[in-house]
């Protein structure tokens, strides 16, 4: 198992160019109530917060499966439905907190806070 992962990156309250975030694959970003992770297929954005509820693991180390929208976990295994933040599968009970995210004109906006 690695180390704790430093996040880094731009401010996300700024926007970022959707190209930065090549499709099926994960980013972290930091927004105002913390890090969340970004990801999108071919239909849509997902924002959730970055700590995995499993373990407080990374989910930036981690993969998404854009056939079913599930987030994995790479250190603890936990699977997470990428819309709603509900954990499916591994250690994690409890659910991420889910951000809106949007494309407006080629660049990524996410809510300053979760949803709900």
């Amino acid at each position: 198992m690695s180390g704790p992962v430093e996040l880094a990156g731009p401010d996300l309250a700024q926007g970022v160019p959707i190209a930065e975030i090549p499709e099926g694959e994960l980013r972290a970003y930091d927004i105002p109530s913390g890090w969340v992770v970004v990801t999108h297929d071919e239909r849509r954005l997902f924002a959730v917060s970055e700590t995995c509820t499993g373990n407080g693991c990374a989910l930036a180390d981690g993969t998404f499966d854009d056939r079913s929208d599930r987030l994995l976990c790479a250190a603890c295994e936990s699977v997470f439905d990428a819309e709603t933040g509900e954990p499916l599968e591994g250690p994690a009970r409890d659910p991420l907190a889910v951000f809106t995210a949007r494309e407006v004109d080629g660049w990524v906006e996410i809510s300053a806070e979760p949803v709900g």
